[in-house]
Formats: structure tokens, sequence, C-alpha cells
């Protein structure tokens, strides 16, 4: 009974072959999953940052960055 449970398989199985069928597909699938794991990483760190500096930044200080109108 169990030699027709594992036949199956699970859901990570079915992504398991059909990434691992063809090296162009996990050389893709590698290099798209760095670039959105980067790109999450620096947006929650971004965030972190804001979040830890509010109150600290250039932006937050009013009379900075603004600049008299020259007559």
């Amino acid at each position: 009974m169990e030699s027709t449970a594992r036949r199956g398989g699970g859901p990570f199985e079915g992504l398991y072959k059909f990434v691992m069928r063809r090296n162009s597909v996990y050389v893709t699938f590698v290099v798209v999953g760095a670039f959105l794991g980067e790109r999450a990483v620096d947006y929650g760190v971004h965030k972190l940052w804001e979040y830890n500096n509010v109150g600290k930044r250039y932006e937050d200080i009013p009379v900075l960055g603004t600049r008299q109108a020259e007559e």
C-alpha cells in the first residue's frame, strides 16, 4: 500500500520534475529566483531602515532641501 502512495508524489515532486527536466529550465529558474530574492530582501531591508530612521532622514527635516525663491 505504501508503494501506491509514493507513486503519486506530492506537490513539490511535480515542480521538481518540471524544473529539473531540462538544464535550461533549471538555470532560468535559478537566475529568476536569485533576482526576485534579491529584490525582496532589498525591499525589506529598505523598509526596515526607513522605519528605524523616521525623523532622522534628510527628507524628514523641513528646513533642509528647500530653497528660497530667487527674485
